[in-house]
């Protein structure tokens, strides 16, 4: 939510130099971070584009692009390696690679609230409680292939990491990336940012029915036993993760998510690509 504030007299220009003093520590963040970013080896790079054909599908001057800026997200982000996991080249470049798909067009200041990278051999196990109608607490760990926090850092299970399928539109990488888009006005609720009160207004009127759509598609299925939606059926949980499910499968394998999805398919492109 945007608020309009109403500054008492004198502090306007303090507002404006905090304002300029913040724009000149991002500009000077993202020149240092290019200036320091490796450069990426073209048979690391190649190796990459092979073991991810969605990359390599994209046009010569995307696929540029995202070298680009895969160099500089290595040169600004920190990864460790989590119960005695090593990073290899291999890993971080793949994890870069895909984490900047989807900010190819809206650029990589997007991810400029965070700088750690934590990659876990296998699913993580977060404790979390839950309060039930009584007012019991009952604490229980849950499996996490990955998670994003709010102005913190993003965390990934490298095993889910390689278990990515095309087929099947999974790509935790893309997810949880896609979740630090939708946590940049503060809140994971299934709508980033948006470029324009129009942009905002078009995005409520087809996501919102696509999540109500899907949530009854796949209830229909568990209940009569009909076909399961494509999408993963966590995309149900809530609109924040349909967004994420949603984006997975649309940057992995557009063609399938064409036939299921045209309407999100163009929301997406108008958002992500800008046409």
């Amino acid at each position: 939510m945007r608020t309009n504030t109403n500054h008492p007299p004198g502090t306007q220009a303090g507002a404006l130099r905090s304002s300029l003093a913040g724009w000149w520590h991002r500009l000077t963040r993202r020149l240092v971070a290019a200036a320091q970013s490796p450069a990426i080896p073209q048979a690391l790079w190649d190796a990459t584009l092979a073991r991810h054909p969605f990359l390599a599908a994209r046009d010569a001057a995307d696929v540029q692009q995202l070298r680009q800026l895969s160099a500089q997200f290595l040169g600004s982000k920190q990864f460790s390696g989590a119960r005695g996991l090593q990073i290899t080249d291999e890993m971080a470049l793949a994890i870069a690679a895909q984490a900047c798909l989807p900010v190819l067009k809206l650029g990589l200041h997007w991810y400029d609230d965070f700088s750690g990278v934590v990659v876990h051999p296998d699913a993580m196990l977060a404790p979390r409680e839950v309060h039930d109608d009584a007012g019991v607490v009952h604490h229980y760990q849950e499996e996490l292939s990955g998670e994003a926090m709010t102005g913190g850092p993003v965390t990934l299970s490298w095993r889910d990491v390689q278990e990515a399928s095309i087929e099947e539109g999974y790509n935790v990488v893309i997810h949880e990336f896609v979740h630090k888009l939708d946590m940049r006005d503060g809140q994971a609720d299934g709508c980033p940012p948006m470029p324009s009160r129009a942009m905002a207004q078009r995005w409520q009127t087809e996501m919102q029915p696509a999540y109500r759509d899907f949530k009854e598609a796949l209830s229909m299925a568990n209940r009569f036993g009909g076909p399961q939606p494509w999408l993963d059926p966590y995309a149900a949980t809530d609109p924040a993760e349909f967004f994420a499910v949603s984006c997975e499968a649309y940057f992995v394998n557009r063609t399938h998510f064409a036939q299921e999805w045209p309407a999100l398919l163009d929301l997406f492109d108008a958002y992500f690509l800008g046409s």
